[in-house]
């Protein structure tokens, strides 16, 4: 055999055995907080209300080419949320909403992720606030941009499911459903 056909034979067996990476494939890790951003949204008497949270640590171990062996982790510091309203703002930290001096921190901690194709993933995973940890689902879209990985993800949770806002909040003056938001930046590894 020539050179030629050896070379040819030998890159056939490689690519024919998965030897060699797909050129598509890529690793996401270390969320950049900075460029990260978590915000919510809920309606109170009728009127919507955003707020965000400022101090949050990401962890985030994806693989595009193996999504379901992927891990994710975030950490919220309760007392960095923001709103327009500096009672609001205080009222949240009390214990008939968060709580912080009791429990500071909400966390989520993926269990599973499931692959919907074309960019799309469920991340499946325990999140707790409050003392109350309940699984949620979490439709996340990926886009790549730069070599960054911009992880755009939303859920509603209950808040009496983590029993936020009970006592005196507990009628309606405030929805029942919070919407969260969050778009999280890792870079490619």
């Amino acid at each position: 055999m020539t050179p030629r056909i050896l070379c040819f034979v030998a890159l056939a067996g490689v690519l024919t055995l998965g030897v060699l990476p797909r050129a598509d494939a890529v690793e996401y890790a270390a969320v950049n907080a900075t460029a990260s951003t978590i915000s919510f949204t809920y309606q109170q008497l009728g009127s919507r209300v955003y707020g965000t949270f400022g101090k949050f640590e990401g962890r985030l171990d994806f693989d595009t080419e193996n999504p379901t062996a992927a891990h994710a982790a975030l950490t919220i510091d309760l007392n960095s949320i923001d709103i327009d309203s500096s009672d609001a703002k205080s009222e949240l930290q009390k214990p008939a909403w968060f709580n912080t001096d009791t429990y500071p921190q909400a966390t989520f901690e993926s269990t599973a992720i499931q692959d919907l194709g074309n960019h799309r993933y469920t991340f499946t995973g325990n999140l707790s606030v409050r003392g109350q940890t309940r699984q949620v689902n979490v439709p996340v879209v990926l886009k790549s941009e730069n070599a960054i990985g911009i992880f755009d993800g939303e859920l509603t949770l209950k808040r009496d499911d983590f029993k936020m806002g009970e006592g005196e909040w507990a009628d309606n003056l405030v929805s029942n459903e919070i919407n969260i938001r969050f778009r999280m930046v890792a870079p490619q590894r």
